[in-house]
């Protein structure tokens, strides 16, 4: 979808709109340039903190045999506020053998207790229902930098799409906020999602996060990488975070 966004507030994550859901509204916009295609990867940087709206452009960068580059931004008359860069292929038969990450051993979703969430920190989260796997908890003081949880999106029953994908990605708080016990933003500078090709044939509207901070610096800069399964552990997608710690 191009054209303008109003940013509801009830859409803010910690601390300013959603990082996931802008993207998602980009790849939407990216999308329209290319039909037919599939995506195969989205990054989104995030250059200032969206206040009550900005507009969504798309434009075509390049098109061969069988790739697409496609650029959208959000802009509004500050400035831009998210540049993200987009890749596409043409659907192809299955010729190569696939390599996918093993998903953790987890219960149900019914059998892990609902995290709740403070709406004045992430009113966004009023959308989704977020079930951790583990004792790991954000800002639980704990020893390892990952999260792992089930997530599904309130509104409806639907499996994922690629906008839900990417919208959902970053469900969860910093995993790096799993090893604090006090109270620290890490907010997105770059947020990267490829889609898998266990997402076209999603039946459940669960998946399975893990998040896991794969380095970081003393000045606070986190390499954080995600992947995501459905409910039958096919992967659905796989992510990269840069973010930054403040106090």
């Amino acid at each position: 979808m191009s054209g303008w966004v109003t940013a509801d507030s009830r859409l803010n994550g910690f601390g300013g709109f959603h990082g996931g859901l802008a993207l998602a509204l980009l790849a939407s916009a990216a999308r329209e340039q290319v039909p037919g295609l599939q995506l195969q990867s989205i990054t989104g940087r995030f250059d200032r903190a969206i206040g009550t709206g900005f507009d969504v452009k798309a434009s075509l960068i390049r098109s061969g045999r069988s790739t697409a580059v496609v650029s959208a931004r959000a802009e509004s008359d500050k400035g831009v506020h998210i540049e993200a860069s987009a890749v596409y292929g043409v659907p192809t038969e299955p010729v190569w053998d696939a390599v996918a990450p093993t998903a953790p051993q987890a219960p149900p979703p019914e059998d892990c207790d609902v995290l709740t969430i403070p709406p004045e920190f992430v009113p966004v989260a009023a959308s989704m229902e977020i079930r951790p796997v583990g004792a790991a908890r954000p800002y639980g003081g704990g020893t390892e930098p990952e999260l792992i949880a089930w997530v599904r999106l309130l509104e409806d029953d639907d499996p994922p799409d690629v906008l839900r994908l990417i919208f959902l990605m970053d469900a969860l708080a910093p995993s790096y906020t799993a090893t604090l016990s006090t109270l620290a933003l890490a907010p997105t500078i770059e947020l990267t999602v490829r889609p898998a090709d266990g997402l076209l044939g999603a039946a459940s509207p669960w998946i399975l996060v893990r998040a896991r901070t794969s380095a970081s610096s003393v000045g606070g800069w986190i390499d954080e990488h995600m992947e995501v399964w459905g409910r039958d552990g096919a992967l659905l997608g796989t992510g990269h975070q840069l973010r930054i710690l403040r106090t």
